[in-house]
């Protein structure tokens, strides 16, 4: 390789220097406020089951209802097909597909709810028991991939109810071994930053109390209160509270029926594609974005039950609802009642299986340097990377048909969607 041509320039190395060591203060602050995707799996979905009625075969018996619905009201792929309008491409696959996830792993992640959920008298045990049964779920292999509990809030009428249940339920697992790997926590019900802050200075006192690294408990933020969008000063509230909570947060959920009422939403059109929801999950995103912290739509109060008309019309919208949520990059839900997961996964393994060889293509011709009828640019390769990695991790796409479409292993997929800040411009092949 011959020597690279000598070009003039008029700057000393000097102002380089210098321009780089005013800006090292900013370099160090995007990378803590910014510090981009985690890169682990993000559950599709989040499942809410009240305290006093989570049991050890919860998971299990909601993986069951969901098939016993299928074969109620859509026992093969044409049945499914013609309720929810899916292509006759994509049916056979779509519900191959489903009924696998319902056997395998009907629910990604899953909420023991101790605030509006509970309906239980007994909180001190339900906890502790809470804590025991989902330790041997972790332990026997039969756990969601994510599990934990929604405390109740940091409102001065229940703070010492939330504290103490979160301290049973934390003590409860640290005694049956430690804290599993996919636990999760919910705060719900956020107003102030101040409220995240507490709840940081909660975690970090447990830690020092079990001996436990610092920062090794995460959380996430519930957004269902006006307070938690725009402050009282008219500024962003979620970024003040991603802030606030100190590397710890890994969710801001929307909660769609207290978040509307709170302005007031009449009950028959609270629903997560009402404009004030738009609002509020549009500016939890842009809040979001770059701080490794996901974003996570609401629910539907509709429930798939009763005769097969009442349920294929529960169906159609929690797939239509789900796939709107899909196409603005909120990639996970709530799902309330066991018939809303033949849906859910429909919704999810459509999505990402029409338009897999699209993007199996576009991320090949950049890997390669191939060219093709669309121009990509590296954060768009990001984007591609990431939404094949998406549907391998919940089912809808399998690691070896992508790696034949793409030329590409696990680790370039992973290289592709999480590469470091400014360093969007990694090396084609």
């Amino acid at each position: 390789m011959g020597q690279q041509e000598k070009v003039a320039t008029s700057l000393a190395g000097a102002v380089s220097e210098g321009i780089s060591a005013s800006l090292a203060p900013v370099d160090a602050e995007l990378a803590r406020r910014y510090p981009g995707d985690p890169g682990t799996r993000q559950p599709v979905h989040t499942v809410y089951v009240p305290g006093n009625a989570f049991g050890a075969d919860t998971v299990r018996s909601w993986g069951d209802a969901a098939l016993a619905a299928l074969d109620e009201h859509a026992p093969d792929a044409a049945s499914l097909a013609r309720v929810l309008g899916l292509s006759d491409e994509l049916a056979g696959p779509v519900y191959t597909r489903v009924r696998a996830k319902l056997e395998r792993e009907p629910v990604e992640d899953l909420r023991v709810d101790f605030e509006d959920g509970y309906a239980g008298r007994a909180e001190d045990t339900d906890a502790a028991r809470a804590a025991r049964l989902i330790s041997d779920a972790y332990d026997r292999g039969t756990a969601a991939p994510y599990m934990g509990i929604r405390m109740k809030c940091m409102e001065a009428a229940v703070r010492d109810r939330a504290i103490r249940t979160l301290d049973i339920f934390l003590t409860g697992l640290m005694e049956a071994g430690g804290l599993p790997d996919g636990l999760v926590l919910t705060l719900p019900k956020v107003t102030y930053a101040e409220q995240v802050t507490a709840m940081v200075r909660l975690l970090e006192e447990f830690e020092k109390a079990r001996g436990l690294r610092a920062g090794r408990i995460g959380f996430e933020i519930q957004i269902e209160t006006s307070q938690s969008i725009l402050a009282a000063d008219g500024t962003a509230t979620v970024a003040r509270m991603i802030d606030a909570a100190e590397g710890r947060a890994t969710g801001l959920h929307y909660g769609t029926f207290d978040y509307s009422a709170c302005l007031g939403v009449s009950a028959a059109y609270q629903a997560s594609d009402h404009p004030a929801a738009d609002h509020a999950k549009a500016i939890m995103q842009v809040a979001a974005a770059g701080t490794g912290v996901r974003v996570s739509d609401g629910s539907t109060n509709v429930l798939p039950v009763g005769p097969a008309e009442k349920v294929h019309d529960a169906w159609r919208l929690h797939y239509g609802l789900t796939r709107r949520a899909l196409a603005r990059a909120y990639y996970q839900g709530w799902d309330m009642h066991p018939g809303h997961l033949p849906t859910r996964y429909a919704a999810v393994f459509a999505f990402y299986r029409e338009g897999f060889e699209q993007a199996a293509a576009r991320l090949a011709a950049y890997a390669n340097q191939a060219g093709g009828d669309v121009m990509d640019e590296p954060a768009t390769a990001k984007a591609l990377s990431s939404y094949l990695l998406r549907g391998i991790d919940c089912g809808a796409l399998d690691t070896a048909e992508v790696a034949r479409l793409t030329g590409l292993s696990r680790a370039e997929l992973d290289a592709y969607a999480a590469p470091r800040r400014g360093d969007l411009t990694a090396t084609a092949r």
